[in-house]
């Protein structure tokens, strides 16, 4: 049986379920405990589980970052909510150079089973310094596995695979879409690390992409089906580790590959999407890979400035067109 939630929702039921399964899971960061969380999902938390469990910090990225791979390399499972990835710069020494090294600089003694979490990527108006996607930063540092979803079903499993996961695990939420609603199952279930969804089967172009840019290449997939043209839409998931298999059999069966991203363009994850693909699939391409991403800029605040910057569906239904050569 499924029920209807929202993200956040999912995302709470997550914590929920992985606290009272597993005492050495607790919860930290900003307003997460006596405010119920920037985004409300830790909401009831604190009364639940009590202070020593959902635990608010300083702002301060860095610090409570650095206790928390303290507190994994020590038994236990934090969750450390960052209130965007924006400020978890701050932090990045502890992800990159702490989390992601204990397992090999230990030589396999030490763990770090830690979880990083929270809203990444445009927001609306809020500029240039609330409004950036880390996915790709991350995703460049061995060790460090990276989720990056808004489907409340996966984003449930997804979270409850994470904390479970011995290895430090970051994932990429969106604030636009805490209030997305989805079916999710009732009852205990995980959705694998690693393993990409084809949320539409089609036939002649492959449209990959994860997090909030799945919904605009969906809407571009429903325009193109009524022009005849069939895509399929991959949903990644994960960005690392990437789901390439998935991934390139699509790409045997349609011949063309756009990919949507809404990181700048340069060493992004498309960059690498599409490098795999042309190594491993290049005598099935039709058509060069083509990219829609982010402007090669900061996001500006002028609402029409904010829609030029993003991907959406009509950009991806040029890149389509593009591909299959129905240049007008």
């Amino acid at each position: 049986m499924s029920r209807e939630l929202t993200l956040r929702d999912a995302l709470r039921e997550a914590l929920i379920e992985e606290m009272q399964r597993d005492e050495r899971v607790f919860l930290m960061g900003e307003e997460v405990a006596e405010y119920d969380g920037a985004y409300k999902v830790s909401k009831g938390l604190l009364q639940e589980f009590g202070a020593k469990r959902v635990i608010d910090t300083p702002i301060a990225e860095l610090g409570f970052a650095g206790i928390g791979v303290g507190a994994a390399m020590n038994g236990l499972r934090p969750v450390v909510e960052f209130m965007t990835w924006n400020f978890a710069v701050l932090a990045l020494d502890q992800i990159v150079n702490n989390a992601s090294k204990t397992l090999s600089q230990s030589a396999g003694q030490f763990k770090c089973p830690i979880v990083f979490r929270g809203p990444s990527g445009s927001a609306g108006q809020l500029a240039q310094q609330h409004s950036q996607t880390f996915e790709s930063w991350l995703a460049n540092v061995p060790g460090l596995k990276v989720i990056s979803c808004i489907d409340p079903a996966d984003a449930k499993g997804l979270l409850k695979s994470a904390i479970r996961d011995d290895d430090p695990v970051c994932i990429m939420e969106s604030e636009l879409l805490y209030g997305f609603k989805g079916m999710v199952p009732e009852g205990e279930y995980l959705v694998p690390i690693g393993v990409a969804a084809v949320r539409r089967s089609g036939t002649d172009v492959t449209l990959v992409s994860y997090n909030k840019m799945v919904l605009p290449a969906l809407e571009a997939a429903d325009e193109l089906a009524k022009e005849g043209i069939s895509a399929e839409v991959i949903d990644l998931r994960t960005v690392r580790p990437l789901d390439v298999r998935t991934i390139i059999e699509s790409v045997k069966k349609t011949n063309r590959l756009v990919v949507i991203d809404e990181s700048w363009p340069f060493a992004s994850i498309s960059s690498e999407v599409a490098y795999v693909v042309q190594k491993q699939a290049f005598d099935y391409l039709d058509a060069p890979v083509t990219r829609v991403n982010a402007a090669d800029t900061s996001l500006p605040f002028a609402p029409t400035l904010v829609e030029e910057y993003l991907p959406n569906a009509a950009k991806i239904i040029r890149a389509v067109k593009e591909v299959m050569y129905m240049h007008k």
